[in-house]
């Protein structure tokens, strides 16, 4: 069984989608499980800023030289900010998906949503029943 990177300080979808709250914002992108059973990713399409999701929104995608991938909002919220270095550098997802490879910004509708999410350690269970 592989090991995936899974901070402790971020929340995760059964979808790959990871989300860390930051001083009344939400960073989201894809997890490490996901970039790696991706693989190359080639391109990014992201929202635009302004936009509004309900939680488990599809609001953009992600693709690779194996697969295309809708992208689920972990929350709801609306766009404050888009990697936009992701346009010229998709591969910046596989290289460092909880740093410079976030997909997008959000001002949370209600940040206790995140409450539902699952932690790392569940996170880590569910991947390991994927392998």
């Amino acid at each position: 069984m592989a090991t995936y990177n899974t901070p402790a300080d971020v929340k995760y979808l059964k979808t790959d989608e990871w989300l860390r709250l930051e001083s009344g914002e939400a960073v989201i992108g894809v997890s490490d499980y996901a970039q790696h059973a991706l693989s190359d990713v080639v391109y990014v399409e992201l929202p635009a800023v302004g936009a509004t999701f309900k939680a488990e929104a599809v609001f953009g995608s992600v693709e690779s030289v194996k697969a295309a991938s809708d992208m689920h909002m972990p929350i709801g919220g609306t766009i404050i900010a888009v990697n936009s270095e992701l346009e010229s550098t998709p591969e910046l997802v596989n290289q460092d998906p909880f740093g410079k490879g976030w997909f997008i910004r959000i001002k949370p509708t209600d940040a206790s949503e995140a409450d539902k999410l699952m932690d790392s350690a569940a996170y880590e269970k569910y991947c390991e029943g994927r392998d």
